[in-house]
């Protein structure tokens, strides 16, 4: 081949090669395409979505999977639905709060996992709860008011407006219609050793009223670890609502259920709580506004068995709010705190309804650890707001015109069977506090015969009574 060929074949050579190069970088390029808009097409109708912290909405439903289902099945269902998994609940085997990754209806969401019925025992909406409606909170009280000068009382100033520890008549009541504290104090006024969880919007446990009886987590405690939520350190309790350690109220409504339960009595200030010791864990799972939900209120249930498993003597959670709605997840959280051997206190509610026809929740769960509180005036009579059902509502106890702690270092009165109920959890802390072995069933059962019977109260409430203390504690 001449010097000229040569040249002509090569650069011939050349041109095919680079062409073949070209259409082969196309035809992977197209591929790619093709591939690219095969899974778009795949995936229109059900997008990934990046995960979500807890902060950013609230898991949509709550699901029990069937003991034979492990976690890691329970992760792979989820996700072959494009949902997460936002949370174990511990103490209840196989429930999960589930987070739906496309924000569907959480009654459609629902209704998929209850059609696994070989999987699932029961899937339910993530049920939102606020506080029942309650007569409005009062002004301030001027905590300088005169104290009485009888020697067997305590000194705090405010304890004469204490009608439903001490009622002498005052303000138009009726005498001795009250929980015969004094006669109870008698005995014990309390125990630092017993800790009283208020499940509720926090606690200002730097009130100077409350700071003394708040639970501080014991060096001897670990922190709380939850293995969706994070490691908390949980030094004054946790808060369900945010996810966070700190469970400060800001609200003001379970700083007033706390200081019944015991705002540090005999210290010359403000008032005395039914313990004048007691330690008071703050749950929060309920927002400034009042509002919550079922998982968080389970969450904070879930956290304080924890804690009592951790060696912490959680003996009560006052529980002073309710919905109509029915819960199988929260009943199941409240069943394994009895099982844990927590009692469970609850609110009747303010509607001025009957509970054995229209239930009220969680004062209407059948359980073992459950006592329903209905409310009364200072007159011995059932309070106009409070619901009542001679089945399903247990006891009565002073709700109406009730004074107690408030955020900003104040004090002030309310009224709803949000009060009445830790005047009830209250005493079961001083009765724990003479017997401190004493189990859930006996706790109870002592709780409901110790009552001063009431003819108002007659086809009413189950036990017919008013709480007294003081038979409470055997005096």
């Amino acid at each position: 081949m001449n010097r000229n060929n040569f040249w002509i074949h090569l650069g011939i050579a050349v041109v095919v090669i680079t062409f073949a190069a070209v259409l082969g970088q196309i035809s992977r390029w197209q591929y790619s395409r093709y591939e690219a808009l095969k899974e778009k097409r795949t995936n229109r109708e059900k997008p990934l979505a990046t995960k979500r912290s807890s902060r950013d909405c609230a898991p949509e439903v709550l699901v029990k999977f069937r003991s034979n289902v492990s976690l890691q099945e329970i992760k792979k269902i989820a996700a072959k639905y494009n949902d997460r998994v936002e949370d174990e609940i511990e103490s209840v085997k196989n429930l999960v709060s589930i987070d739906d990754l496309d924000n569907a209806d959480a009654e459609k969401v629902a209704a998929q996992y209850n059609q696994l019925t070989d999987l699932v025992e029961y899937a339910e909406p993530n049920f939102m709860i606020e506080l029942d409606p309650a007569e409005p909170v009062n002004v301030p009280v001027d905590s300088t008011a005169r104290q009485t000068e009888d020697s067997n009382v305590p000194n705090d100033p405010l304890f004469n407006e204490q009608w439903a520890l001490s009622n002498t008549g005052q303000n138009g009541g009726k005498q001795s219609a009250d929980l015969s504290a004094l006669k109870a104090w008698l005995k014990t006024q309390g125990s630092s050793k017993v800790v009283i969880a208020v499940l509720d919007t926090g606690v200002d446990y730097t009130h100077p009223d409350l700071v003394s009886n708040m639970w501080f987590r014991p060096d001897t405690v670990p922190q709380y670890v939850d293995d969706e939520l994070g490691t908390f350190n949980d030094t004054h309790g946790f808060n369900a609502a945010d996810n966070q350690s700190d469970p400060m109220d800001d609200n003001g409504h379970g700083t007033h259920c706390a200081g019944i339960i015991g705002a540090e009595g005999n210290n010359d200030e403000g008032i005395a709580g039914i313990n004048w010791k007691v330690q008071i864990m703050p749950l929060k799972f309920l927002g400034k506004g009042g509002f919550g939900s079922t998982k968080d209120a389970i969450e904070a249930i879930n956290y304080a068995i924890d804690r009592k498993r951790n060696g912490v003597n959680i003996r009560v959670i006052s529980a002073s709010w309710g919905s109509t709605q029915y819960s199988k997840a929260l009943e199941d959280a409240i069943r394994a705190a009895g099982e844990a051997g927590i009692l469970f206190v609850a609110a009747a509610g303010n509607n001025s309804t009957d509970n054995d026809r229209r239930p009220h929740y969680p004062s209407n769960y059948d359980l073992p650890n459950v006592i329903s509180v209905a409310a009364l005036d200072r007159n011995d009579q059932l309070a106009s707001f409070s619901n009542y059902g001679v089945k399903t509502v247990h006891i009565a106890a002073p709700g109406r015109e009730i004074i107690s702690t408030w955020l900003g270092d104040a004090y002030r009165e309310a009224s709803g069977t949000s009060m009445a109920t830790p005047y009830v959890s209250g005493t079961a802390a001083l009765i724990l506090a003479n017997e401190p072995d004493l189990s859930v069933e006996k706790l109870r059962e002592r709780l409901l015969k110790a009552v001063d019977k009431i003819d108002s109260l007659n086809g009413k409430v189950a036990t017919g009574g008013r709480l007294n203390a003081a038979k409470a504690l055997g005096e």
